[in-house]
This record gives C-alpha cells, sequence and structure tokens, in this order.
C-alpha cells in the first residue's frame, strides 16, 4: 500500500467544502471520482483540514491510499485531466505511509482578501469580499498584532461543538494592500471552526468604526463570541500555505 500526497489547487465558489455530504457536491467527491475514473477503484483520500462552504484553497493537502503503481508524474497528469477546471493538482509525492495530512501538519496560514475598489470588480466577484469605504491597511494592520500569541480564542469560533480547548497560538497576523485588495495574513499552530474569518470580520468592524480601536485584547478575554465582529464572508478567504517542519525533507526540490 503506498501513501500519496496531493497538492491541490481550487476555487471553493461551486462546492460546500472538502468533507463529502449527503446532497451537497465536495472537493473531496471530486478528488474521488478523479481517482476512480482514473484507477477504476474508489481509493481513500484523506485532507488537511475542512472547509467551509465557498472558501479556496492556493495549498490544500490530501493522502491517497493506494495499490496502484502509478508514477507520481502520471498521477498528477491523469487527476488534472479528469478534475474539473475549479480543481487543480499543483503537486503529487510519495510519503511514509503513516504520515497524516491534518496530523502532521505543524501550522497552517490563511489569507482573507477585502476588494476595496471605488467599484465592485466581476473578476473578484466570489473571490473577494467587497467593502466600498476606504479601509487602512495600516491601521489594520497595528489592530491585528493583538493577536500574536497564545490565546483562547473562543471569542472567534463559531463552533457549537464542545471542544476541550479553544487555545491556539498566532504567529504571524498582519494586514497588507495588494492593489486595491486588502489582505489579513493569518498564521497559526491550529484554527477553531470560522476563526480567521470572525478574526477578518472584527478587524473590519474596528476599522469601520462598530468596535472600539484597540478592543481585540478584550475581545478575546470575554471568551464570548457575541463580543466580537460579525463573520466575513466565506468567498474572501483563502487556505494559503499547510506547513509540515516535522518532514521538510520530503518537500525539497525534486
Amino acid at each position: 500500500m503506498r501513501t500519496l500526497l496531493l497538492t491541490l489547487r481550487f476555487l471553493g465558489t461551486n462546492y460546500h467544502g472538502w468533507q463529502v455530504q449527503e446532497n451537497a457536491k465536495s472537493i473531496q467527491e471530486q478528488v474521488q471520482d478523479a481517482v476512480e475514473a482514473l484507477f477504476g477503484t474508489r481509493d481513500p483520500v484523506t485532507g488537511c483540514s475542512r472547509t467551509d462552504t465557498g472558501v479556496h484553497a492556493e495549498m490544500f493537502c490530501c493522502t491517497l491510499r493506494t495499490e496502484n503503481e502509478i508514477t507520481c508524474y502520471r498521477l498528477f497528469a491523469g487527476m488534472n485531466a479528469k478534475l474539473p477546471p475549479d480543481i487543480a493538482v499543483s503537486d503529487c509525492i510519495e510519503v511514509p505511509e503513516d504520515f497524516h495530512p491534518r496530523y502532521d501538519a505543524t501550522a497552517k496560514q490563511y489569507r482573507y482578501r477585502f476588494w476595496n475598489g471605488k467599484a465592485r470588480n466581476p473578476f473578484w466577484e466570489d473571490r473577494a469580499y467587497y467593502v466600498h469605504p476606504k479601509l487602512d491597511p495600516e491601521r489594520m494592520n497595528e489592530q491585528a498584532k493583538a493577536f500574536l500569541g497564545t490565546h483562547d480564542f473562543t471569542s472567534f469560533t463559531n463552533s457549537k461543538e464542545v471542544i476541550n480547548d479553544n487555545v491556539r497560538t498566532v504567529r504571524r497576523a498582519e494586514v497588507f494592500r495588494e492593489g486595491e485588495s486588502i489582505v489579513f495574513l493569518v498564521e497559526a499552530d491550529g484554527f477553531l471552526y470560522n476563526m480567521v474569518r470572525i478574526m477578518a470580520g472584527t478587524l473590519l468592524a474596528i476599522e469601520t468604526g462598530k468596535r472600539e480601536e484597540g478592543s481585540i485584547p478584550t475581545i478575546l478575554e470575554a471568551r464570548d463570541r457575541n463580543a466580537a465582529g460579525k463573520t466575513a464572508l466565506a468567498c474572501g478567504l483563502y487556505l494559503h500555505q499547510v506547513f509540515y517542519e516535522n518532514h521538510e525533507h520530503l518537500f525539497e526540490p525534486r
């Protein structure tokens, strides 16, 4: 039995997230369909995380467990021939049998994109959250610094599940301008359900005067979802990078 690590890029607009669901189209289902079309068997595929409906990924990692002896190059090409246009395999490598794309990940980086032009841009429709009032990325960046470090992020999750530990360590949190877009970058050892979207929504609420400047530490201490801002739209969220820092040798240039 082989374990192959596939790196995907996808636009999540037409899908109900990664995980297979009844009566809803998912990324995982499309990948499994492509594997079945290629191999004739529906070999198991495991993802590095769950994603919400409409969320995108520039680097999403999943493992394929198979007895097929296909080379990584042929699998790479074959999968891209079978997948729909909004999902693509960007890399394929063989990894140890016990490698797990979720539990071996040491950190993830997400980017949330606000389109902040004078008018809507059809090229960014469903790919960024359009905000009309002019935003100040330098001011938002100062606010984002309060997320850095180890905190209880209970105020920044919509999860109704009982989770024993809502503490996460954020190692990067910054806001910057890219053309007419404002990008919120956040990197942490893990994320709670809707955490990044609520962080983005809170930064927006502070910037537009709906929450007090400098209030993020107080919101964190409250451990109350109602203290934070609204959950920003899913269309602006991208999983940008997954880190496997204990397996860096696997990702050396080939």
